[in-house]
């Protein structure tokens, strides 16, 4: 309620001679708490978009390698050749990659033993590579969750005190326009700065939460279909074997 009368004396001394509100006159009419509060922002902006333009460059270029191992990786698969399919995964040019690194946990374990003992074995190793993975393409989203969630409240704290300095304009200066400017130009700066940074951060913040469920259902299908290949090159090992005992 006490914002009311404030703004009706806006309203009545509307025809009064008003100060600049550019932004270079904001930031020089505004208090120190409101300063800082502005700082603040900056930094929540700032650390958003170097997460941002970071995650961008892992899940680009982690995607791009990913599929050109999946393409590698399919002829010595469909050979049966586990060691010739482990050594292109496991290459310095792949093995850093999601889909690599699932598949070379998996073949690993494989290479060891092709037996149902070694197949289970397999599908906990390629699990838990899984989770490793999936937390490296969620790094850095608590940074954007939290600069989402926060910042309008930091701006709100802003707003406070820019409200507080305009009542005490109009109680130094009277109820003129100018004396309450600079009190208004803070709430609202601070208001409109929070939102934008909040914005921003809800924005990267579902882009590269989206990104990653992407990447999770590509590894639940290469789970299956690792799964599925280990299961027949089981049988079709026992046929061989069998055959060469005959």
């Amino acid at each position: 309620m006490l914002v009311l009368p404030l703004l009706a004396q806006v309203a009545l001394a509307a025809d009064e001679a008003a100060p600049g509100f550019t932004m270079v006159e904001i930031w020089e009419h505004s208090g120190g708490i409101a300063r800082a509060v502005i700082f603040t922002l900056a930094l929540m902006l700032v650390a958003a978009l170097v997460v941002a333009v970071e995650r961008l460059w892992y899940l680009n270029g982690n995607r791009k390698r990913s599929m050109a191992a999946a393409q590698q990786v399919v002829g010595p698969l469909q050979k049966g050749d586990i060691g010739g399919a482990l050594k292109v995964v496991s290459s310095e040019e792949y093995k850093s990659t999601y889909l690599a690194s699932v598949l070379a946990a998996g073949l690993k374990e494989l290479n060891t033993r092709l037996d149902q003992h070694g197949i289970r074995a397999a599908e906990r190793a390629f699990d838990k590579s899984t989770a490793e993975e999936l937390s490296k393409c969620r790094r850095g989203m608590s940074i954007l969750a939290t600069v989402g969630s926060t910042a309008p409240f930091v701006g709100l704290f802003g707003t406070t005190f820019g409200v507080i300095n305009a009542f005490q304009g109009m109680a130094v200066a009277g109820s003129g326009l100018a004396s309450i400017s600079a009190g208004i130009s803070e709430a609202l700066i601070t208001t409109g700065v929070g939102i934008g940074v909040a914005v921003l951060g809800v924005w990267f913040f579902n882009y590269f939460n989206g990104r990653t469920e992407k990447v999770a259902e590509e590894l639940a299908s290469a789970h299956a279909d690792f799964i599925d290949w280990a299961e027949k090159a089981h049988i079709a090992q026992e046929e061989t074997d069998h055959g060469a005992r005959k």
